[in-house]
């Protein structure tokens, strides 16, 4: 396990493949552990496709295709709107405050055969659309952070809508090819690290009805990209994508419990020295950590092929270096 930050080691359970990135101003490093794992591995990223869809979103306002007052309904089919819907932006989308279920409707049913391995695999966007007419809200717009994969895999079809273009495709082009992750892409079916759950091997993960919501998956060295285009916006093109990238870590709320502010999908925590930007993700047989500290020109990110168990500190873990390589960066 040479390589992964001695703070992690613990929480890399023995036999996992694990890969952690590391950018420092201009230099990333790529740390891969277990057999035949690299820098070019695929890990399932979970919600943190959540931070993807927040990009698209604010470049997309920066080319004048939708506006974050814009209401969801005016992108949904007619028979898919509800209750739940009205008032709803995509702002609201963005920031957990939609009122929307964390869960979309039927999920449950439509699960139970697959639920420790595929959950949402059954789950496409014709039964969502079939049952969102009657998908009822959990509090009024703007009123309460309530976390929603349904309402962020909304945002990435309202997004998709907008362009013209699958969330799939969308992804790829707007930030894929500019930030040049050339290996990061929904498709469950190009090879990826198998992942694993009390032992046994779990197939890819499907979200054929809310890809924006975690249907992608990432490598270490696309991360590095990543990340290193959040900390140094102004060098990506085209404009609209830059501004995006510093548009999407401002603080939107504060919620009233908790320290954390709200941003488009990303947390920022308020830390002496350099804020932490921050958004974690799972699946059936992965887990999955992304930050950055923008005054200290730092980033992180893990990814391990075993999901979070109960007593998992996995991603405690993982912000913890960031936490430090951000604090050694500013007293350096």
């Amino acid at each position: 396990m040479s390589g992964i930050p001695v703070a992690l080691r613990p929480h890399v359970p023995e036999g996992a493949a694990a890969v952690t990135v590391a950018v420092r101003g201009a230099r990333s490093d790529v740390t891969c552990h277990g057999p035949g794992v690299g820098p070019d591995s695929r890990f399932e990223l979970g919600s943190v496709t959540k931070t993807f869809t927040a990009l698209l979103l604010a470049d997309a306002v920066g080319r004048g295709e939708v506006d974050l007052g814009d209401p969801i309904d005016r992108y949904l089919p007619a028979g898919a709107r509800s209750r739940g819907s009205r008032g709803v932006t995509l702002s609201h989308l963005a920031t957990h405050t939609s009122g929307l279920p964390r869960l979309p409707r039927g999920i449950l049913r439509s699960a139970l055969p697959s639920w420790y391995t595929n959950p949402y695999g059954a789950y496409d966007e014709e039964r969502l659309f079939a049952l969102l007419g009657r998908t009822r809200s959990h509090a009024s717009p703007g009123t309460r952070v309530t976390y929603s994969n349904l309402g962020v895999g909304l945002l990435g079809y309202a997004l998709a809508c907008a362009a013209g273009r699958p969330y799939r495709d969308l992804v790829v082009s707007r930030v894929g090819v500019p930030l040049g992750m050339t290996m990061t892409t929904c498709d469950p079916n190009a090879p990826q690290v198998t992942g694993y759950s009390l032992g046994r091997a779990r197939p890819p993960w499907r979200m054929p009805g809310l890809p924006a919501a975690g249907g992608l998956c990432s490598t270490g060295s696309d991360l590095a990209r990543y990340l290193a285009a959040h900390l140094r916006p102004a060098s990506v093109s085209p404009p609209s994508l830059a501004h995006a990238l510093v548009d999407v870590r401002r603080p939107r709320l504060i919620p009233p419990h908790g320290d954390d502010r709200v941003c488009l999908v990303w947390n920022l925590r308020v830390r002496p020295g350099s804020d932490v930007v921050f958004h974690a993700g799972a699946t059936r047989g992965f887990t999955a950590f992304v930050g950055f500290a923008p005054r200290a020109d730092v980033g992180f990110a893990a990814l391990v092929n075993r999901p979070p168990g109960p007593r998992g500190r996995f991603v405690q873990a993982a912000y913890e270096c960031l936490r430090d390589l951000a604090a050694d960066a500013v007293s350096g």
